[in-house]
């Protein structure tokens, strides 16, 4: 199911609890938004997942739902709320509170990209911003909270995977001198937004692939896993964040040589996590 919000491909049967999500990997640039931003076709990209969908593609063939953005995170950002608005970005808006995700221009609708650079000449009207909500950020989440409750429906609970890849300088920067720099990281927002027990088995089907893994550390999960994690309730968050120098170039954004290798080790690992929902369908089955 493809629309200007998302891209959809369910499997062939549900026969697992979990969701995949991929909100920043939406590559959809079309010519009025490229037309309205100062950047040009490469540099307006730099803060997109790119090609994190393709890395969780097989999800459907172990029996799991995959959501991905259809439009990119430079025109709106799927893992904020629909209220961090940025008042130096958009006309009629005001400041309430600090928020640091606005301040830094990251809100819901992003002043800048990667390195602070500013993705347009002057301010969007407060239409636009509201245009923008209506047509992607609304029906994207409205679709991920009703696969979520359908999983719970179905398994007695849901596990919502969400994932995102994280430049090689942030990975770099976080580690310490003598540590080894992750491949991986888990965000639970430390331990709030899932069980302990699903992060676990996550994190194994991870390092069982020969990756190293570390939780939290530089990302703790942002709105998605803050919004969707809620274990009491049987609902489970989970950020992924890949480092992307494993699979790609990172300054022409292309695949590199370890592309596939990449992609198909990724194979066992989502087939290991789509397994964790299987457990709980005999009883939902009574």
């Amino acid at each position: 199911m493809t629309n200007t919000a998302y891209h959809l491909t369910l499997p062939a049967a549900r026969t697992s609890s979990v969701v995949f999500a991929s909100p920043h990997s939406g590559a959809h640039y079309d010519a009025r938004f490229l037309a309205q931003t100062a950047l040009d076709d490469h540099a307006i990209r730099s803060s997109e997942d790119a090609f994190v969908d393709l890395l969780f593609d097989c999800a459907p063939s172990y029996g799991a739902p995959l959501l991905c953005a259809a439009a990119p995170r430079a025109y709106l950002d799927l893992n904020r709320s629909a209220d961090e608005l940025d008042p130096a970005l958009i006309e009629g808006v005001r400041k309430v509170g600090h928020n640091p995700r606005v301040a830094s221009g990251l809100g819901v609708i992003p002043r800048v990209v990667a390195g602070g650079r500013a993705i347009y000449r002057g301010k969007l009207s407060r239409a636009e911003a509201d245009h923008r909500l209506h047509a992607v950020w609304h029906p994207y989440h409205t679709r991920l909270q009703h696969l979520l409750n359908e999983a719970h429906a179905a398994f007695g609970q849901a596990i919502l995977i969400d994932c995102h890849s994280m430049p090689r300088e942030a990975v770099e920067s976080s580690a310490r001198a003598a540590a080894r720099r992750p491949d991986v990281v888990l965000g639970d927002r430390f331990g709030a937004s899932a069980a302990p027990e699903i992060v676990e088995r996550v994190e194994a089907a991870f390092a069982g692939a020969g990756l190293h893994v570390v939780r939290n550390t530089p990302f703790a999960g942002a709105y998605v896993t803050q919004a969707y994690g809620r274990p009491s309730r049987l609902q489970h968050a989970i950020q992924i964040e890949i480092d992307r120098g494993l699979y790609m170039h990172e300054e022409t954004i292309r695949p590199n040589a370890n592309f596939e290798a990449m992609r198909d080790l990724l194979r066992k690992v989502v087939s290991e996590i789509a397994s964790i929902g299987q457990q709980r369908l005999p009883l939902a089955a009574e």
